[in-house]
């Protein structure tokens, strides 16, 4: 069982490079970027310790929202001029979108930026929450509310591979149904960026 220690040693390592949404599609980088130059963002990958071992904060997004709807994601969102930091960025969209407050959860690291096929350059931070923090969604972004046990989601066994046909071609990305739940695209990227730090302790 994954521990808060073993994963503050596995932020602590060099970083091990951009990851993105053409990790397994190199070649379709180009055609989707079209020349633009990637946005910065920000998501919270919120850790919960229960009684079972660690589990991880996600949310379902709204099903009327016009991208990504009913998808699973981190809270967060694009850096906004105000913000001053991504890290910054992290907390506020977490305390807007799900009514986590800032002390209720302790940052203890960062995983490598992560680069989406809609040209966001994403910083995910990592943090430590208040298992007695209540979720109050914005129901105007987000569906639900949901945690998933660490230990499933950092085992590569429940890691596998699907695609989709996309205009520029046949796309390739990590899912990882666990549930009732489809985790994939860029949330299942970055912590499949979180299993990879963490297989160099063994």
């Amino acid at each position: 069982m994954l521990t808060f220690g073993k994963i503050e040693q596995a932020l602590a390592l060099e970083p091990l490079g951009e990851r993105s949404d053409f990790d397994l599609v190199p070649e379709a980088r180009l055609a989707a970027l079209n020349g633009r130059a990637p946005r910065p963002a920000a998501v919270l990958c919120g850790l919960v310790e229960r009684p079972a071992g660690i589990h991880v904060l996600l949310t379902k997004r709204a099903s009327h929202l016009k991208q990504h709807a009913g998808q699973i994601s981190f809270p967060g969102g694009k850096v906004d001029h105000g913000d001053g930091t991504a890290e910054r960025t992290a907390l506020r969209e977490a305390e807007e979108e799900v009514g986590l407050r800032m002390p209720d959860v302790r940052l203890i690291g960062t995983l490598d930026d992560y680069l989406t096929s809609t040209a966001f350059r994403v910083k995910p931070f990592v943090g430590i929450v208040d298992p007695g923090w209540l979720p109050v969604p914005d129901r105007n972004e987000v569906a639900e509310v949901f945690e998933a046990p660490l230990d499933f989601l950092m085992d590569p066994v429940n890691r596998v591979r699907h695609h989709y046909d996309s205009p520029t071609g046949r796309r390739h990305y990590y899912a990882m149904p666990w549930g009732d739940y489809y985790i994939w695209g860029a949330t299942a990227g970055m912590l499949k960026g979180l299993s990879d730090r963490l297989a160099l302790l063994r």
